[in-house]
C-alpha cells in the first residue's frame, strides 16, 4: 500500500468513525461515509467490501489506541489505588472519544463472542493478569477482600453503562438535554474512581 492509500484508508476510518458516533452501526450508511470522507462509493467498497468490515476496523483501531495507555497503567509499579485510579479515567476518555464502542461490543458478544474474543487476544489484554495483581493486593492488606472478577466488573460497568444507555438515560433522567448529560459523562470519572476505591479501602 502506498503512502496515498494509507492516506485515504486513514480518512475512511476516520470520516467512519464520525458517522459511527452519530448514529451507530445500524444507522450508518455506506454512502453517508464515502460523502464524509469525501470519496465515491465505489472506492469506498475497493478499500472496505461490507460496512461490517469498516466497522471492525474502526473499533480495531479503537482498541489499538486504548491498548498503550491501559498496558502502562496495568505494568507500572504505582500504588494500588493510583492505578485504579488512571485506569478508570483511561478508559472512560476512549469510551467518550468512541462513543459506539460498548454498542458494538454488545452487538458482537451476541452475534460472534470467539471473533470478538480473539480480537482482544490481538490486542494484548490479559485479563488473569489484571486479576492476579488483585490478589496481591488483598493478600498485602492494600485492598479489603472482594471477588476480583466481581470487582473487575463493577468497574467496567461503572464506566460503560451510562455510554452505552445514553439514549434512554439522556431522556429518562435528564429531560433530554444532551448537553447536561455529556456534562455527567465528562465527571463520570471522577465519581467512578471515587466510589470504587472508598468502596474497597480495608
Amino acid at each position: 500500500m502506498n503512502e496515498q492509500e494509507k492516506n485515504t484508508e486513514e480518512e475512511i476510518l476516520d470520516a467512519a468513525s464520525r458517522i459511527f458516533q452519530k448514529k451507530g452501526m445500524s444507522g450508518a450508511r455506506m454512502q453517508e461515509i464515502a460523502d464524509e470522507a469525501g470519496i465515491n462509493k465505489s472506492l469506498l467498497h475497493y478499500y472496505y467490501r461490507s460496512k461490517d468490515k469498516l466497522f471492525l476496523s474502526v473499533f480495531r483501531q479503537a482498541v489499538k489506541n486504548l491498548i498503550p495507555g491501559i498496558r502502562n497503567i496495568l505494568f507500572t509499579d504505582m500504588p494500588l489505588f493510583d492505578k485504579l485510579d488512571r485506569f478508570i479515567r483511561e478508559y472512560m476518555g476512549v469510551l467518550l472519544g468512541n462513543p459506539f464502542l460498548p454498542m458494538f461490543i454488545l452487538h458482537e458478544l451476541q452475534r460472534d463472542p470467539d471473533r470478538l474474543f480473539k480480537e482482544f487476544q490481538k490486542a494484548g489484554i490479559e485479563p488473569s493478569r489484571i486479576l492476579h495483581q488483585f490478589e496481591q493486593s488483598m493478600e498485602k492488606g492494600e485492598m479489603r477482600r472482594i471477588s476480583p472478577r466481581h470487582l473487575m466488573i463493577n468497574v467496567l460497568s461503572l464506566c460503560v453503562f451510562p455510554v452505552a444507555a445514553r439514549p434512554m438515560m439522556q431522556r429518562f433522567l435528564f429531560d433530554n438535554d444532551a448537553e447536561a448529560y455529556q456534562a455527567f459523562l465528562n465527571e463520570r470519572a471522577d465519581v467512578v474512581s471515587e466510589f470504587v476505591i472508598n468502596a474497597i479501602r480495608p
